[in-house]
């Protein structure tokens, strides 16, 4: 069933609120509202892309499976944004794999109407070139951040960015993608978790978190949540990173 325009206003995808009503409403019948649960495979690397995503209150983790199995995240999606930036470049085949790692609501579109959504809508095609700019500065920013900041840092700039995409303080995260976030393994995770937690910034138990302390989590993180912040506000005037 395709979206109504008041579903659409109440999503909560800041990229889709940037569209007027007469920019936002030739695209509804293209629209769908779904919801996607944990580890929900949205597309895998390799394969082609069916349907693009604008998160409402789901966030994505965008991440590379190597061959012996193990995965690292390269990049996340959450309202600011939308699942499947390649597309904007005539991608045919997925170049990540897409899991919910937050679940909630999406408004999903097959590839075959965004593209000729792309090509149709001027406003459309420029917001989200806006997003595929911003996302590729997160990427980069992150493999950056990856090679040269403590892991503590690294985990309470995921921390942020997650807590920017939900509504409240709490979320549901495990362990398992956490490891993959940070392209570590789950005892590092786990201990890293444990320092939080006595710390009195955070509670973690099994596989929920709640953000207690955001203000030392700013001062722990590395100096990329607010660099890749500042691109998302410049280009998109969205606060997240």
């Amino acid at each position: 069933m395709s979206a109504t325009l008041t579903e659409a206003r109440r999503c909560q995808n800041r990229l889709l609120a940037k569209l007027s009503d007469d920019e936002l409403q030739p695209l509804l019948p293209l629209f769908s509202m779904v919801e996607t649960k944990l580890k929900d495979v949205l597309y895998r690397q390799h394969e082609p892309i069916e349907y693009v995503y604008f998160p409402c209150t789901s966030a994505h983790s965008c991440t590379l499976i190597m061959e012996d199995g193990f995965m690292v995240e390269v990049g996340t999606t959450g309202n600011e944004s939308f699942t499947g930036v390649e597309l904007l470049l005539d991608a045919t085949l997925a170049t990540e794999t897409a899991i919910c790692q937050v679940p909630g609501t999406s408004m999903r579109m097959k590839v075959t109407d965004f593209r000729k959504a792309l090509a149709q809508s001027k406003a459309l095609r420029k917001l989200l070139k806006c997003a595929g700019q911003a996302y590729l500065a997160q990427v980069s920013q992150g493999v950056a951040c990856n090679r040269l900041h403590s892991l503590e840092a690294r985990f309470a700039r995921w921390l942020l960015i997650t807590h920017d995409r939900v509504q409240g303080k709490e979320f549901h995260l495990t362990q398992e993608f956490l490891a993959a976030m940070l392209g570590v393994h789950r005892p590092s995770v786990s201990l890293t978790a444990g320092t939080f937690q006595q710390a009195g910034i955070i509670r973690y138990t099994r596989g929920h978190m709640t953000i207690v302390d955001r203000k030392k989590l700013e001062e722990i993180s590395c100096e990329c949540y607010a660099v890749v912040r500042g691109q998302f506000e410049r280009l998109l005037g969205v606060p997240h990173g």
